[in-house]
């Protein structure tokens, strides 16, 4: 592949803004580069909320069990997870928009091929396949990516605003999805995660912009002006490099396991099969959905808070807290749904809300801590295993639904997985681990 790259600043244009424009304040970049950010995974987020709301109505027009359909949804949760630490790294290959710009492209052609889908391998393969891999390169790895290029300081509440962004996206979309599907077809809210795709492909190739030094800007907080770095050649050899590495850590596979169980319970669990649970007892598919983006409503704050709390106290006892009060409720959730909305559902919709993704600012912060430059690639593995979780869950969650004839079970498993993870939080040593050396991997071309 022939690499095109932005004209390199003159040597004027490399020296911060604040030393070229004195006595001038504006402010800085790096913010604007968030708000890109943030509305480009808002963009990005449509796709996100279709699967629940298309159990019922592809087992209904196809007569495919929700073991085939929970099949395709696991297959694109963990591409979302495998996908991301590669796309970290060709983003320091070939730049952020390039990359965010093609998966947006890829999510929205994979979403627009569902219309014309016949059979269950087609699901798999558009919806799993192509979907799987443009939303894993629009994964928490980009948000990362973004934040330890543009902030030293403020980490924390960044990633929390821009992880946040996703349960923005599930509150705009998913009512507008819910009614598309109720009133008129699961077809038209296919294309609807299409168009959204598509439409942010211009904003992200106009506005944003890979490094400060793009436009002659320190990093925010920074007290000196960082060079941009060179491309990084061998993207996928470097990711393997690093996961080599780190997996010889033990931190690394508590954090690899802590996240899975956050994904197990989240992704897998309730974005999957809330609705169809619901709609179980008795609730309208359109309540339902309205329920679940009340808790994207929550989320942004929970999740924002959550990112101002690991600037100021220990990440690893924050992560204890939030997967052992997640545990708590989910072990609720089967006795509190009904035919109706209900104010004890309400409450758990709140809960539950506030610690949808809590988790992922201070699992950021503590592989900062641990992985340094490296961090977003390792955060891209641990990522992965939060999808693969996921995945799992969204599959054996139909399983059991076929099997048993409700998700009780599924409720009950993943309470207990998420008081292991708090459990396994606390024992994330502090010391910042030294990673053993790589295993050489041949340099090809």
């Amino acid at each position: 592949m022939t690499q095109t790259t932005e004209t390199p600043a003159s040597a004027e244009e490399q020296k911060p803004v604040s030393d070229r424009v004195p006595g001038r304040r504006r402010i800085h970049r790096a913010w604007f580069v968030a708000a890109v950010t943030f509305v480009t995974i808002i963009g990005a987020a449509a796709f996100r909320s279709l699967p629940g709301l298309l159990i019922d109505p592809l087992h209904q027009e196809f007569g495919w069990s929700r073991g085939t359909i929970g099949a395709a949804v696991s297959v694109n949760l963990a591409l979302y997870g495998l996908t991301a630490p590669f796309a970290a790294a060709l983003m320091d290959r070939f730049g952020i928009r390039r990359v965010v710009a093609v998966a947006l492209t890829v999510i929205s052609v994979g979403s627009l091929l569902t219309v014309w889908m016949t059979a269950a391998w087609q699901l798999l393969l558009y919806w799993g396949l192509l979907v799987g891999l443009g939303s894993g390169s629009m994964a928490l790895a980009f948000a990362a990516t973004v934040t330890n290029r543009w902030f030293t300081e403020r980490r924390g509440l960044v990633s929390g605003i821009l992880t946040a962004a996703s349960a923005s996206g599930q509150l705009i979309f998913l009512p507008l999805l819910s009614w598309l599907v109720t009133r008129y077809d699961w077809r038209p809210a296919a294309v609807t995660v299409a168009l959204a795709a598509l439409a942010v492909v211009p904003f992200v190739w106009l506005l944003l912009r890979d490094h400060p030094a793009d436009v002659g800007q320190k990093p925010y907080g920074a007290t000196e002006f960082v060079p941009k770095p060179a491309p990084v050649q061998g993207a996928a050899r470097r990711t393997l490099r690093v996961l080599f590495s780190a997996v010889r850590t033990g931190p690394f596979w508590l954090l690899a396991g802590t996240f899975a169980i956050c994904g197990a319970s989240t992704n897998g669990l309730i974005q999957t099969h809330f609705v169809p649970a619901a709609h179980d007892h008795g609730m309208p598919i359109t309540a339902a959905a309205s329920l679940l983006a009340v808790i994207g409503v929550f989320d942004v704050v929970g999740t924002i808070a959550s990112g101002w709390f690991t600037d100021r106290f220990e990440p690893r006892r924050l992560l204890a807290v939030y997967y052992a009060l997640r545990g708590i409720s989910l072990l609720f959730l089967p006795m509190l749904l009904a035919p109706s909305v209900h104010p004890p559902m309400i409450f758990f919709i709140v809960f539950y809300g506030l610690d949808w993704v809590a988790t992922v600012p201070p699992t950021l912060a503590l592989c900062r801590e641990q992985y340094g430059d490296d961090s977003a690639i390792v955060f891209g593995w641990v990522l992965a295993s939060h999808q693969v979780g996921a995945a799992l869950v969204a599959f054996l969650g139909g399983m059991a639904r076929d099997t048993f004839g409700s998700y009780d079970m599924v409720w009950y498993a993943s309470g207990a997985l998420c008081a292991a993870a708090a459990l396994m939080a606390l024992v994330i040593r502090r010391r910042p681990a030294v990673p053993a050396p790589a295993v050489p991997i041949p340099a090809t071309a």
